[in-house]
This record gives structure tokens, sequence and C-alpha cells, in this order.
């Protein structure tokens, strides 16, 4: 059995895959800097009990992390629950991905283990837009990463009206239609509908840039909300960043299992 763990800035994303590749459970929770080691180590082992699977049977693991604060924090929970210490996404791990040398230290461990799924995955050239905290567009042609956009997230542009101008209010993310009759209704409007839009320019942008028509997939916890209302044919792939983890794991697994 092959633990997973991506801690992102607003979800902790745990998964486990059997000897075959098989995703047996994928588990979302919220992500708090506040956490101790025990506490992440009680939370991990709240999941396995909650799905029916016995730690004791995972014999590697593998932790993607964007949170420096919590890297070593779930280092340490996760050999405490296993009995091995992860494998970490970051320098020195083979990925198969020819990223471009400008921004080769600054890519996130999250959008290089999806890249590695999405290109397992899915035809060339490709576009992955990873929406969660942040919105993030990624072209991958073949094994070269050639870039990224990084817009605000969906939450974080809700946040933004309600906190920055008085009187509109907080609210939920919910369905809209495209003109509001109410405020609430307006936002909800602008956000989604929004979104979506920016999505699909983007998009149109990226594809007049390199000359050809791209293969869109997208993963995050907002995503769901927000290919509804996009033009585009946009494929959802919600444990493309797990697949990915898994795959990291397989190209450099040697000396991460228990002996």
């Amino acid at each position: 059995m092959i633990l997973a763990v991506d801690v992102g800035n607003s979800n902790t994303t745990v998964g486990l895959f059997n000897g075959t590749g098989e995703l047996l459970f994928r588990a979302l929770l919220e992500t708090s800097r506040s956490k101790t080691r025990d506490q992440c180590a009680i939370e991990l082992l709240g999941v396995f009990q909650l799905y029916g699977a016995d730690a004791c049977t995972v014999d590697g693991a593998i932790l993607s992390s964007v949170v420096p604060p919590l890297t070593t924090i779930f280092i340490d929970a996760i050999a405490r629950l296993t009995g091995t210490p992860p494998m970490v996404v970051g320098p020195g791990i083979r990925t198969g991905l020819n990223i471009k040398a400008e921004i080769h230290n600054q890519l996130g461990s999250d959008i290089v283990a999806s890249s590695v799924a999405a290109i397992a995955k899915y035809p060339s050239p490709i576009v992955m837009v990873d929406m969660g905290t942040a919105t993030s567009l990624s072209l991958i042609v073949g094994s070269v990463y050639e870039g990224c956009i990084i817009m605000p997230g969906l939450a974080l542009a809700l946040d933004a009206l309600s906190e920055r101008a008085a009187a509109l209010p907080p609210i939920s993310i919910e369905t809209a239609s495209p003109v509001g009759l109410i405020t609430e209704e307006a936002m909800r409007s602008g956000v989604l509908y929004g979104h979506a839009s920016m999505v699909d320019g983007m998009l149109e942008r990226i594809e007049e840039s390199i000359g050809q028509s791209v293969t869109t997939v997208a993963t995050g916890g907002n995503a769901p909300r927000i290919l509804r209302y996009c033009k585009r044919p946009i494929q959802y792939d919600a444990d493309l960043i797990m697949t990915g983890l898994y795959l990291l794991y397989q190209k450099n697994a040697k000396k991460y299992r228990k002996a």
C-alpha cells in the first residue's frame, strides 16, 4: 500500500493506493498551520479508521506540501503512523518533467505531481487548470512544462469583495443566474460566471500563443463549481494530484520502501 498526502493552503488531501495502483480512498482534511505532529497523526489515523484501512499495511508514503511550516510536521506524523518516513516531492526527485529553467525552483510540488499525472493520462499539448486557493493554468507540451498563469481563486475573489467593499455582505457560493436581481445574486454571478469567463479567455489566449488547440483538464476543490459555467470542453479529474503522487513514488520508490 502507498500513502499519498498533499498539504495545500486550504485543504490536505489523503489517498491510499493498493499494489496495483488503484486509489482505495481519497479524503479531504482542513489545513491548519496550528496543528501539532500528534494532531496530524491522529487525523491521519482517523482517516484510515473511517475507510476501514490499516496503517500497518502501508509500505511506502509520499508527501507534497506547499505550506513549509507543516512539511516537517507531516513528515513526522506520517512516519509515526506508518513506521516509514515519506518521500517528499522536491529537489532530487525524478519527475520526468523538463521544467523551464526560469521557474524550476519556484514550481509548487502539487503542480509538479499534477503535471506528471496529466502527461500520463492526456494527449499533448495540455493545459492543466488547478482550481484551489489560487487558480493556475499550466501549459505542458510533450514532457516540457512551458510555464503557467496564476490568478486569485474563487474563494479569494469572493472574500476580497466582502472585505474590501463595506456594502457587500459575505455570501456562500451557490449556483447563479447570469444577471442577479439582488446584491447576493449579483455577487455570485460575478464570481462564478466571471471566473469561468476568465478561464475560457485565458485558454483561448494560450491556444493563440502556441498556434494549436490544447487538451484541457481541471482539478481542485473549486473545479466542479466553475466548470458548469465554462463554454469550453474541460475534463474534470478529481484524483489528478493523487495519481501524480503515486506515479512519482513509483519513479523513485527503491530507497523509500520498508525493508
